[in-house]
């Protein structure tokens, strides 16, 4: 191995190291992956939910994988409502309380509605999708951009940051299968995630929309309660199965660190070929996941 390489390696052991991030969602799926994930290289996590007791299980798991040492000093819990704005000011703000500064948010939290129907879907359903998807993304970048600007201020050098907000392959292409406020809040993300990086480039904030394909998660697999329904997507997927949400994390880890910084703007896809595809391969999923951080209940016994 050549100093080079050697070199390289070692400064990808922490990826993120000294590094403060907030994660939303963070009890579950993409956004637990996520956060165990950005401690485990390093970073200070603030483990944002709704259901703060999922939060706090994401810090002990967190607790798990970085060892014996003061935890406090690594991660913490925040009961959010990300469609609220004061809750997204108070995240911004006790972040900073906690560890001194903020240098990435990823704006994962989101839901999929179960009566997001097409035409039929209820304007209540439609709010509260914009609501959450959509509105909740924004405050979250408008309070994490306004935190970067706070801490540059009066410095040559910006340091800027990194926002990382989830989106999807539905905001890109069609579906027969809508879920109408959902694809909408979706779209509505990946070009408010390329306005505001165009717009705040020179300020060295990097703002990118992470688009996963069709995940194997609570969120999309309670929709898929049959294996017609589960068959009727596979179909599109060139690697042949479903996403997992470390797959995700890792592409989040990317776009929150270093190594991502002349890449701003983009919609991020990381959903197994779908959206490059026309014709599918015939044959089983060759490609496997990695190991994910989360521990079923029986698996921890």
């Amino acid at each position: 191995m050549t100093t080079a390489i050697k070199t390289a390696v070692k400064d990808l052991k922490g990826r993120l190291d000294d590094k403060v991030c907030i994660v939303t969602g963070a009890g579950s799926g993409i956004g637990f992956e996520s956060a165990v994930l950005f401690a485990s290289q390093g970073a200070r996590v603030v483990c944002a939910d709704i259901d703060l007791t999922a939060a706090q299980k994401t810090v002990e798991r967190i607790k798990d994988v970085i060892g014996p040492i003061h935890l406090s000093k690594h991660a913490i819990a925040i009961k959010v409502d990300v469609a609220k704005e004061e809750d997204v000011r108070h995240l911004v703000e006790n972040t900073v309380k906690s560890f001194g500064r903020l240098d990435v948010i990823f704006n994962n939290a989101g839901i999929m509605h179960p009566h997001d129907e097409g035409v039929n879907t209820d304007e209540k359903v439609w709010d509260l999708t914009m609501n959450i998807n959509l509105k909740g993304v924004w405050w979250g970048c408008k309070y994490a951009i306004e935190q970067f600007k706070k801490q540059d201020k009066d410095k040559a050098k910006k340091s800027g940051g990194s926002i990382i907000n989830t989106a999807s392959f539905v905001g890109l292409i069609g579906s027969a299968t809508p879920c109408i406020a959902y694809t909408a809040s979706k779209g509505a993300v990946i070009a408010l995630s390329r306005e505001l990086a165009v717009t705040h480039a020179r300020d060295g904030i990097r703002v990118n929309a992470l688009c996963p394909g069709p995940l194997n998660t609570p969120l999309l697999q309670t929709f898929l309660d049959t294996e017609e329904k589960k068959q009727r997507r596979l179909v599109h997927v060139p690697i042949g199965r479903f996403g997992e949400a470390i797959e995700q994390a890792y592409a989040a880890l990317f776009l929150a660190s270093d190594e991502s910084s002349f890449v701003t703007g983009v919609d991020f896809k990381v959903d197994g070929g779908l959206t490059a595809a026309y014709v599918t391969p015939e044959g089983s999923a060759a490609i496997t996941s990695p190991k994910p951080f989360y521990k079923a209940e029986k698996e921890k016994k």
